[in-house]
């Protein structure tokens, strides 16, 4: 009498390709969730340099961080939301070590706003950083050097 099925040998054998793929894959899917960071925040931090400049073309002046754009900001130097006051500075993507990715510092008189690197040297904060290079510089939205 003639049993089918498989033999030990062969079930072992695709239990450790099976290793061997996972061995490989599961480092590959952690690199994809960083690259998918990065590309989020810089597009957020580009959204961020558009809201307020679209604020601050409608209104005349800046407001509080929350109320020109829906992008989460966090006060610099501080955990708390930046839509509750009208601080100057703010941190976009602050990491698990309290480091800000990206900084952003605005003038309510002439429509400025500065962005800068943080100062976050996580992985996820260096993408961001080089991904949002052009960002970074000041933008002037208001004042005697906007030129028609």
């Amino acid at each position: 009498m003639k049993r089918s099925g498989f033999t030990m040998i062969e079930l072992i054998f695709v239990i450790v390709i099976l290793g061997i793929l996972a061995a490989v894959a599961i480092p590959k899917l952690a690199a994809t969730r960083d690259d998918a960071k990065i590309a989020k925040g810089a597009s957020e931090v580009a959204t961020v340099v558009s809201d307020i400049g679209a604020y601050y073309t409608a209104q005349g002046v800046n407001g509080q961080w929350g109320d020109m754009t829906n992008v989460g900001l966090k006060l610099s130097g501080g955990t708390s939301d930046a839509s509750s006051t009208n601080s100057t500075t703010a941190a976009f993507y602050v990491d698990s070590t309290g480091a800000e990715c990206i900084s952003f510092t605005m003038t309510a008189t002439d429509g400025n706003l500065t962005v800068v690197d943080g100062g976050g040297t996580t992985s996820v904060c260096t993408g961001i950083q080089s991904a949002a290079a052009d960002l970074k510089l000041v933008h002037q939205f208001g004042g005697s050097s906007v030129k028609w």
